[in-house]
């Protein structure tokens, strides 16, 4: 029969029917060689199917599976023109040689994630599917192996005009709208935008993905001075992975990195890098939370606002699976809640539970992988340890006091406006300033701008009975570099700067270089600061300066500390720690050292180190607590790239050797007490209590007498301040018989006149 047919619309009889893509109809209907159908629903829409023929369909009916009639927009017992169908064997462009598949779930509900392999669904699809027309839009069920049941849509087709290689040309390949599968036809299966399903092989096409940066970002406007190396190792570790495709990634096995810890000092830029990360990357608006606001006084519902966290990340990696967008959780203060478990006193766990709660969410049994969780902190070492490992918060980066360089480039940040609007001054130089910032941080150094500010609207603000601003403020104002100077000099102090205020104390008499042993003292020391400072020594130089008590030993290693000029100097003093526990003086002690490796340059003064001890003569006794723990840190190396100089004074040499601990130093520098008239004599005549004839007869009395002197520098100083407030003609005999009577000095038999 041919030409055009009325018939009726009618549903495949079998379900196996359906699964074929064929048309099924009465064989009465047709002549024996139709295998293909023409459908006329209306003017310019027209179906080709492939027909197969069944018994139970009715004559004058064809039967269309449910997908079928969605695509040809067929209803039940629609009437439609029907005419047979038929290739021309002589015409090859409507010989497919490339189909290209959009696959997806039939049923969305409850989607697997088992793989689904594309080079077996070739083989699979050609065995079943050869010798159909195929048409652009077409939609098809199809059932691979015992898996989920698959939807098809024709996306592309491509044909190649073979009368080409008759003149010896390459075929050309071209696109079409309509053509039949063969057996040699290349089949691409590609994911459905929005679908779940996991396709592996190398039948797979291109997957539709989206940037992990933001097209918009513009890495020159970060406003993150100084941290371009930890930036940059960051990027690395953490996203390099996510900007190439999938494919790719399954190819080597790499999994994406889902944690990363900041932690350093305060106001180093931690909070400022992850809010710059969570704007760089192509995600959803990330979660910021501060540790404390988990807690929760009543029973699970820290918890649960763990759970609350990753809610959203779960339902779309439920929903969209691989291509779920990526999901930033950031945590301030992360020790406050995942303290090492076991560490927190009291019987109700919290803090062990919200820590395994975070686990198994980060790396759990049902692991998310559409997750990257930011913690930050300024104490790593109190944060569980599981939670640092691989998988878990495995890029963990120091971000650590700016160098010179990057403390230019925060400079240049914050000053960007001045500049532009010709409110800074032409005497400002930034790298002068860069360099009269050492070891301040990020927030420090924004602190100095805002105080030279201040400086500079104060000069402007008449203060009399009414505060008033000069009506010409907007064009005097400038910032000048008096203004940086002057809040250099009161208003910021670096945290991890130089104990300027003990240093100035221990030096308030000055360095009274009344001989040879102050001498070599200060010139061997003054070695030792340049053997720290050296780039190919160790890291770490210690010194011991020993001597009697009230040998000026403070005094010396303080000016030591001072002449070195190293940005980070602490004092590590007995006075600082009065009534502290053992364990309290260990832990600040520690936190000294601590804040000395972040340095680049350091230098610790610990004074009186058998006080530190808790030595006792009568006993004796000492804390064998603390003694172990300085035992550890004078021997322990700072980090690569930093040096350290511990300088230690005691009056108490033997009782360090016998508890083993002059081993522990690079040195041992030995203050004694003035032992000789000439000694005296130097301290007397640097002074200007005794007049130049007093300095004569003090003279004449030690070198008659052939006197003997032992007496310490501080002690003498003493003496020479009581003879400041005796009447001056009473002065000389004063001054020579409290030096008698305190044993400091021996006249022999002669008495003072």
């Amino acid at each position: 029969m041919v030409g055009v047919m009325k018939m009726k619309v009618d549903k495949v009889p079998t379900d196996e029917l359906s699964l074929s893509n064929f048309a099924a109809a009465n064989k009465d209907d047709f002549v024996e060689d139709t295998k293909h159908i023409e459908v006329i629903t209306g003017p310019g829409k027209h179906f080709i199917f492939t027909l197969a023929y069944e018994s139970a369909v009715k004559r004058g009916f064809i039967g269309f599976s449910l997908l079928q009639r969605k695509w040809a927009e067929l209803s039940l017992h629609q009437d439609i023109d029907v005419k047979p169908f038929f290739f021309n064997p002589k015409n090859t462009s409507e010989f497919l040689c490339t189909v290209v598949l959009e696959v997806d779930f039939l049923s969305k509900k409850n989607p697997p994630k088992d793989p689904y392999d594309t080079d077996k669904m070739v083989l699979e699809f050609l065995g079943r599917f050869s010798g159909q027309a195929f048409t652009e839009g077409q939609m098809l069920a199809f059932q691979f192996e015992d898996k989920k049941l698959l939807t098809l849509t024709v996306k592309r087709l491509e044909a190649a005009d073979l009368s080409a290689l008759k003149t010896g040309e390459e075929p050309k390949i071209s696109p079409t709208k309509m053509g039949r599968c063969l057996g040699d036809t290349q089949i691409q299966f590609e994911k459905a935008e929005g679908s779940v399903v996991n396709l592996v092989g190398k039948a797979r096409g291109i997957q539709p993905r989206q940037s992990i940066i933001n097209p918009t970002w513009d890495f020159n406007k970060m406003g993150i001075g100084g941290l371009d190396k930890e930036f940059n190792a960051i990027f690395r570790r953490a996203f390099a992975s996510r900007v190439f495709p999938p494919e790719v990634m399954e190819q080597i096995g790499c999994k994406h990195v889902k944690g990363i810890l900041l932690y350093g000092p305060p106001g180093t830029g931690k909070t400022l890098m992850a809010r710059q990360i969570g704007q760089m990357l192509n995600a959803r608006e990330p979660k910021i939370v501060n540790g404390p606001q988990i807690l929760d006084k009543y029973v699970g519902e820290s918890e649960a606002n763990v759970r609350r966290l990753f809610a959203d990340a779960e339902e779309e990696e439920r929903r969209a699976g691989p291509n779920s967008g990526l999901h930033i959780i950031i945590f301030d203060e992360i020790d406050a809640i995942c303290k090492a478990r076991g560490s927190s006193g009291g019987n109700t766990g919290v803090h062990d539970t919200v820590v395994n709660q975070l686990l198994s969410k980060i790396d759990g049994v049902e692991q998310l992988n559409n997750i990257l969780v930011i913690g930050m902190t300024n104490r790593r070492d109190m944060i569980d340890e599981a939670l640092l490992r691989p998988g878990r918060l495995e890029v963990q980066m120091e971000i650590s006091l700016p160098n010179e360089g990057g403390r230019l480039q925060i400079l240049n940040i914050h000053t960007t406006r001045m500049r532009a609007h010709k409110k800074l001054d032409d005497d400002v130089n930034l790298k002068e300033l860069s360099a009269l910032t050492k070891n301040f941080s990020g927030a420090e150094i924004e602190g100095l701008v805002r105080a030279a500010q201040s400086t500079a609207m104060n000069r402007l603000i008449k203060a009399s009975n009414k505060v008033e601003v000069d009506p010409q403020a907007l064009e005097k104002l400038r910032v000048t570099r008096s203004d940086f100077l002057h809040a250099l000099e009161t208003d910021i102090k670096p945290a991890f700067g130089t104990s300027a205020e003990a240093l100035e104390h221990f030096l308030a008499r000055g360095i009274l270089n009344w001989g040879t042993p102050v001498k070599n003292c200060l010139e061997d020391g003054r070695i030792f600061i340049q053997q720290a400072k050296d780039t190919e020594s160790c890291g770490l130089v210690s010194v011991l300066l020993e001597g009697p008590p009230n040998a000026g030993k403070t005094a010396l290693a303080a000016q030591l500390a001072k002449d070195s000029g190293f940005p980070f100097i602490k004092v590590c003093s007995p006075e600082d720690m009065v009534g502290y526990s053992e364990s309290a003086k260990c832990q600040t002690i520690r936190k000294v050292f601590d804040d000395a490796y972040r340095s680049t340059l350091s230098c610790i003064l610990v004074d009186n180190i058998e006080r530190l001890l808790d030595y006792g003569s009568i006993g004796p006794r000492y804390s064998n607590l603390t003694l172990q723990a300085l035992l550890v840190l004078l021997k322990k190396e700072p980090p690569r790239g930093k040096k350290l100089m511990v300088l230690c004074t005691s009056s108490r040499r033997q009782v360090l050797e016998d508890m083993e601990m002059l081993s522990a130093f690079t040195a041992v520098l030995h203050l004694p007490n003035l032992s000789t008239p000439e000694h005296l004599l130097n301290v007397i005549e640097e002074s200007d209590v005794f007049s130049k004839k007093h300095v004569q007869e003090i003279a004449r009395h030690l070198h008659q007498n052939k006197a003997r002197v032992f007496v310490g520098i501080k002690k003498l100083l003493a003496f020479i301040d009581m003879a400041r407030q005796t009447e001056e003609n009473y002065r000389v005999v004063k001054f020579l018989t409290k030096l008698e009577d305190e044993g400091c000095l021996d006249l022999g038999t002669s008495a003072i006149q």
